[in-house]
């Protein structure tokens, strides 16, 4: 399929496009053999396409998914004490992926795999602050505890950006709490109800930046759409 010289370049991590339109204006691009022009098409698939001389490798297929990690699993490729992995999860799905991210044990929901590096690092690094957004079903006294949770906490000396926490309702002694965060610290959200005063019942993670776990049933993973994606590219 034909595409803008610009986005072909970029798509195959040769440089931005801004700078891509740089390399064409200079003469450094070359579709078989004859020198490129900005704004020109070319199909990697059928055409040569060349900067300074060199071949354009065409970009590697990745693989991006999305998994309802259910309770009772951990979030490694393996796991030295035989307890069962999200590895297990994803066996089918003809790629070595891994976790981007973890959830503990004892919680549950989304989890985004892939095999591609870049965007792995892209979405764990504190400077992009993705959002992280939980379901969290708790006891004591909430309407102590989620002033405390909006406020300023500190975690291994370290001190937290305040969570946007929202009461979504209560069930006898239980209240149901959406709490968004952005970093991704060790059994952060639990340990954040601890130092509230609450006792997390149930831990579930429904989004994470623009992406949401919607109905995927517990255990079950899907393809990331093109859209969702795209969104992740350009947090």
């Amino acid at each position: 399929m034909e595409e803008r010289l610009q986005k072909i370049l970029s798509a195959a991590g040769v440089a931005s496009r801004r700078s891509a339109e740089g390399y064409i204006e200079a003469g450094r691009v070359t579709v078989n053999g004859r020198r490129a022009a900005l704004g020109e098409k070319a199909d990697p698939d059928r055409d040569d396409i060349r900067v300074d001389g060199r071949p354009l490798r065409p970009p590697e297929r990745r693989t991006y998914l999305m998994r309802h990690k259910p309770r009772g699993f951990v979030t490694t490729l393996s796991d030295e004490k035989g307890r069962r992995t999200v590895a297990e999860l994803v066996a089918g799905c003809g790629a070595r992926v891994w976790p981007v991210g973890r959830l503990d044990l004892d919680s549950e929901g989304l989890l985004l795999m892939t095999d591609d590096g870049a965007l792995t690092q892209k979405l764990l690094h504190p400077s992009h602050e993705v959002e992280k957004e939980y379901h969290v079903r708790v006891t004591g006294d909430a309407e102590r505890g989620v002033p405390l949770l909006r406020g300023r906490m500190e975690l291994d000396g370290v001190l937290l950006r305040p969570a946007k926490v929202a009461v979504l309702g209560r069930e006898g002694r239980e209240t149901l709490l959406s709490v968004v965060i952005h970093e991704g610290r060790n059994r952060q959200v639990r340990r954040m109800c601890a130092l509230a005063g609450l006792g997390v019942r149930r831990l579930c993670r429904v989004r994470e930046g623009p992406v949401a776990l919607g109905a995927l049933p517990p255990g079950r993973w899907r393809p990331l759409t093109a859209g969702e994606l795209s969104a992740l590219k350009s947090l």
